[in-house]
């Protein structure tokens, strides 16, 4: 297969400003030009990333697995059936998502609109040939099927459907099935757990595995650990029922443009993000924690849910924009499935940094984010951890060059399931290290951190976030511009002492 970097063959005069006046009106009439843009987001430099099983061509692609299109859309349900009308909700052609994730240096999207009743039939005859006619105008862009599930019992999902043939169909019967808004007239016995644990029980089974990551877990908090429709118990029972298919949630969730028009970042108007992060990412020691803590392979990642550009009342970037998620994998649909399934990821905001690698050395072994170190107690239990980013060469889309401030590094120890479905909290974890930037080396591009950890007599992980301000802890959001507030975060890497 042929490596589809992302550089664009030849420079274009289309600026940023011409491509959002573009944008919805006539996008097809560029599509198929090369746009100037943003830098690659691979940070390719012609190395090759080696760890996780050596596979070739793998470096860092970044991504965007939740963006809307103008098939989120409304319905008159005084017919039978009920009519479909496009752009009720977000009103870009699926070209217009691919043409804009493609200026800002994505290099694989993900069409995600809202269901509805009857929706199931709207994605099957109308939406996907619209995505088959995107991805042969934005070849460069790995444009996945699926759809923003309307999941039984809880708040929205990615449902991700591999790249394949019959995927159009796949992803028709699970969205008919088990969406809880498809069925006509609408039908209690869809919005039950009971219904979510089948889905994932029928998806399991599927010969082409999908994708399961649930979309701005903590919107409908009303706390801090006062959840709404996502709760830590659903998480585990679901993850419980499909672990290779149902694998993490939104860190950074989208609608991070909501100050910019006077909202709030991510539309959390009841209990606000920190960082422009979900409290269940962002509290040291919090849910996030406490289900790694439970040795579960559960990850985070960064979308936009873009629906309306913040330039035109919405509270949205466009893809890639402002929220990136990272992928080590190939330029191919699988690789970055595989990528996204186990944990081969980091996820950025503002384009702070560029690359990142988090590894855990010892005995000769060495494992990178998603990964399992496996030690022996009976020999030097020290584990070298080593932490590398490459900060942004020249201006982020907002015209700014933003620098890393600190850097943390945060452990906490895997003590297996929690006897409590509900619990929110591993107080083992904490940050373990903070560095400035007189604690890293220049080495080529990257910026390299090491750190060793005494003593590792016991089951631990690892991760690290860093950030361009000076708070100590991400703060709840107010009306800040979220592009004064960057944080990444990479994801853990496992420690397995036997």
């Amino acid at each position: 297969m042929n490596d589809k970097n992302v550089k664009d063959p030849a420079p274009s005069a289309v600026s940023r400003r011409q491509l959002v006046k573009y944008a919805g009106v006539g996008a097809t009439l560029v599509a198929a030009s090369p746009l100037a843009g943003a830098a690659p987001a691979a940070a390719d430099d012609g190395a090759d990333r080696t760890q996780g099983g050596g596979s070739r061509r793998r470096v860092w692609r970044a991504g965007d697995h939740h963006v809307h299109s103008e098939y989120s859309g409304s319905f008159d349900t005084s017919t039978n059936p009920p009519k479909f009308q496009k752009g009720g909700d977000a009103v870009y052609p699926i070209v217009t998502n691919a043409i804009m994730a493609k200026h800002f240096g994505l290099t694989w999207a993900m069409c995600t609109d809202h269901g509805g009743p009857t929706h199931s039939k709207v994605n099957l005859e109308q939406a996907y040939p619209d995505l088959l006619r995107s991805r042969m105008l934005v070849p460069e862009v790995l444009q996945f099927w699926g759809m923003e599930f309307d999941a039984p019992a809880l708040d929205h999902h990615t449902l991700m459907i591999p790249h394949h043939a019959d995927e159009a169909q796949q992803l028709f019967e699970l969205e008919s099935r088990f969406a809880k808004n498809d069925p006509f007239p609408a039908d209690p016995g869809r919005n039950t757990e009971a219904k979510m644990i089948e889905f994932l029980k029928a998806a399991k089974d599927m010969r082409q595995k999908p994708l399961v990551i649930a979309h701005h877990a903590a919107r409908s908090a009303t706390g801090l650990g006062v959840y709404g429709q996502d709760t830590p118990r659903e998480f585990r029972n679901g993850n419980n029922t499909a672990p290779d298919i149902y694998v993490g949630f939104e860190g950074a969730p989208g609608h991070q443009a909501g100050p910019l028009n006077g909202g709030a970042r991510g539309g959390y108007g009841s209990y606000p993000t920190h960082g422009g992060f979900d409290q269940m990412t962002a509290r040291v020691g919090g849910l996030w924690d406490s289900l790694l803590g439970e040795g579960r392979r559960w990850w985070i990642t960064a979308t936009s849910d873009s629906h309306v550009h913040w330039t035109r009342g919405g509270s949205d970037f466009w893809p890639g924009e402002y929220s990136k998620t990272y992928v080590l994998a190939r330029q191919d649909y699988a690789d970055i499935m595989d990528g996204l399934r186990n944990g081969r990821i980091w996820v950025g905001t503002g384009d702070l940094i560029t690359s990142l690698d988090l590894t855990a050395d010892s005995q000769g072994r060495r494992a990178a984010m998603g990964e399992t170190l496996s030690v022996s107690r009976r020999k030097r239990s020290d584990v070298d951890i080593e932490i590398r980013f490459r900060p942004l060469v020249g201006e982020n889309a907002n015209g700014d060059r933003p620098e890393v401030q600190r850097v943390d590094l945060i452990v906490g120890q895997v003590t297996g399931p929690a006897s409590d479905l509900d619990s929110d909290t591993n107080p083992t974890t904490k940050v373990v290290a903070r560095f400035g930037p007189r604690d890293w080396r220049k080495q080529g591009n990257e910026y390299v951190i090491k750190y060793t950890l005494r003593n590792v007599e016991s089951d631990v992980y690892a991760r690290v976030r860093g950030t361009s301000t000076d708070e100590v802890e991400p703060l709840a959001d107010g009306l800040e511009s979220p592009w004064d507030d960057l944080w990444f975060y990479s994801n853990p890497v496992f420690v397995q002492v036997r």
